[in-house]
């Protein structure tokens, strides 16, 4: 026994250095900074590794998509998830192992966030296991590897949060500019952050120093700058009949009893994407019933603003689904777990032991090391249990359907048309980089009109067992030759389940 308490010793001494390091105020941003850069690559590396044996998940391709063609606005999202994505392919290759780093680039920059705003609510071993902490929120990670319209609200609502809760506590005209722009970006990003909004909005009503807060410039500034910097998409979304806000509603109806369901079903899924965190806390601070009550409703007010601006978005949206009839899905809450540790280490109360914070960063460190080992392990498990929508063969089709073209015609490729996930995915490994055509669906790829699709021409793609799309590629390429391919993924000489496509060439000025 013993000798297993010395060897454990020996084994934690290289962390304890480095929570020293961690908790020196002249060496803490640096060595944050490094660490985070770390783990940004290892967990870039887990998902080149781990995904190596399928392709980029659609809703990624259908952002770069998006990042080409979309401009000020989209049928089903605002831009700015798209903005990012066409900035990142500006610089570097259009990549699997690229977007996957982009997307863990954004994941961590929000972990440097949520440590920047713990300098004013914690200290030292405390603000160090609360930015651990989130490391285990699958939102940081996992989740964040699939790119889309949710995980961008990962680093904007951090940007948000940070901005609103410094121009509250220091009342600052810069810092309410910044929080109006930050709030104006988190709505670009999705119209699901009016929650977030909203939260910051009782918050601040809520708080006891709410007198001084409304009778200073803050609080117009901030809405005065949001408001110009949303004008642009506001006009874009009243001239297209507010066609985001039909795509919203018509796509998650529902009766008063299932969106009670949904918003109860939204509640319990937040408090299980943090359990691993939340268990993890109470063993690191060893928090007594005394401390658990503080921390559920703190008695401080910069302490409770936190606590609304953390809860908020979870509560609001349950009794908004029901009020307004539609069902709401659990992975929305994606963006909300920046204040997660900050909340739950802030209790005067709760205590953490040097000992303790050093045991979980070793852990911290040593899971997404671990995983990254076995990731090569996890890409043939997936690979032989199979993935859902054909996502193993997007880049086998783009190959087929890029080549099938050049037989046909000279001319570049300017438009490639399926159902949403073919084309989105497709899309992303062909190399004219088309616009896309949702053939079942038109109107939320509005950039391929029919007048432009006839006259650049399309390749068309189905797989032969969609009955619905093969119905449409029949319609539009009526009288033309069908190529059929049968394709198969191989990984580590083990292949997937042949799938049977149809393709169909529409030439230019056809």
């Amino acid at each position: 026994m013993t000798s297993a308490m010395a060897f454990l010793a020996r084994l934690l001494r290289p962390f304890e250095r480095l929570l020293g390091a961690l908790t020196d105020p002249k060496e803490r941003d640096r060595t944050v900074a490094m660490l985070l850069i770390g783990y940004c690559a290892v967990w870039s590396i887990y998902a080149a590794l781990a995904k190596g044996s399928q392709d980029i998940h659609f809703d990624m391709g259908e952002m770069a998509v998006w990042g080409r063609e979309a401009g000020i606005g989209t049928p089903k999202h605002p831009p700015f998830a798209a903005w990012l994505v066409r900035g990142w392919f500006s610089v570097f290759p259009q990549t699997d192992a690229a977007y996957y780093l982009f997307a863990m680039v954004l994941a961590t920059v929000s972990l440097w966030i949520a440590w920047r705003i713990s300098e004013n609510y914690l200290e030292a071993e405390k603000r160090v296991v609360a930015l651990l902490l989130l490391t285990f929120v699958p939102f940081f990670n996992f989740h964040a590897l699939k790119y889309n319209a949710n995980a961008v609200l990962v680093p904007l609502w951090a940007v948000a949060t940070w901005c609103f809760l410094r121009s509250f506590e220091t009342r600052s005209v810069v810092w309410a500019a910044f929080a109006g722009l930050a709030a104006a970006a988190a709505m670009l990003g999705k119209y699901w952050s009016v929650f977030l909004l909203a939260g910051f909005v009782i918050g601040a009503l809520i708080d006891s120093r709410r007198a001084a807060y409304f009778r200073s410039a803050a609080p117009y500034v901030t809405v005065a700058v949001g408001a110009l910097a949303l004008a642009p998409h506001v006009i874009w979304i009243v001239k297209n009949d507010f066609a985001p806000f039909t795509y919203a509603v018509a796509a998650h109806p529902a009766t008063y009893e299932s969106a009670f369901r949904s918003g109860a079903t939204f509640v319990l899924s937040a408090l299980g994407y943090v359990a691993a965190p939340l268990a993890l806390g109470l063993v690191a601070s060893r928090a007594n019933l005394s401390a658990i009550r503080d921390t559920l409703w703190p008695k401080e007010p910069p302490r409770r603003l936190v606590w609304f601006a953390f809860v908020m978005p979870i509560v609001l949206p349950a009794i908004v689904a029901v009020a307004a009839k539609v069902d709401i899905v659990p992975i929305w809450v994606m963006g909300g777990a920046t204040l997660l540790g900050i909340w739950m280490m802030s209790s005067p109360q709760v205590k953490v032991a040097r000992a303790d914070a050093t045991r979980l960063l070793a852990l911290a460190i040593a899971v997404p090391l671990l995983l990254t080992l076995a990731a090569p392990v996890i890409a043939i498990v997936i690979h032989r249990q199979g993935v859902s929508n054909y996502a193993t063969h997007y880049r086998l089709v783009a190959n087929a359907v890029d080549r099938i073209w050049r037989e046909t015609t000279d001319r570049p490729m300017r438009f490639v048309g399926s159902y949403t996930n073919i084309v989105n995915g497709v899309s992303f490994y062909l190399g004219d980089r088309p616009a896309t055509l949702e053939i079942m669906e038109p109107r939320v790829t509005p950039w391929a009109d029919e007048a432009s699709v006839a006259r650049a021409g399309i390749a068309l793609v189905c797989p032969e067992a969609e009955t619905f799309c093969m119905q449409k590629l029949n319609e539009r390429a009526k009288g033309l030759p069908r190529h059929a391919v049968t394709l198969s993924r191989r990984h580590l000489g083990h292949a997937d389940t042949p799938v049977r496509y149809i393709i169909a060439i529409v030439p230019p000025g056809t």
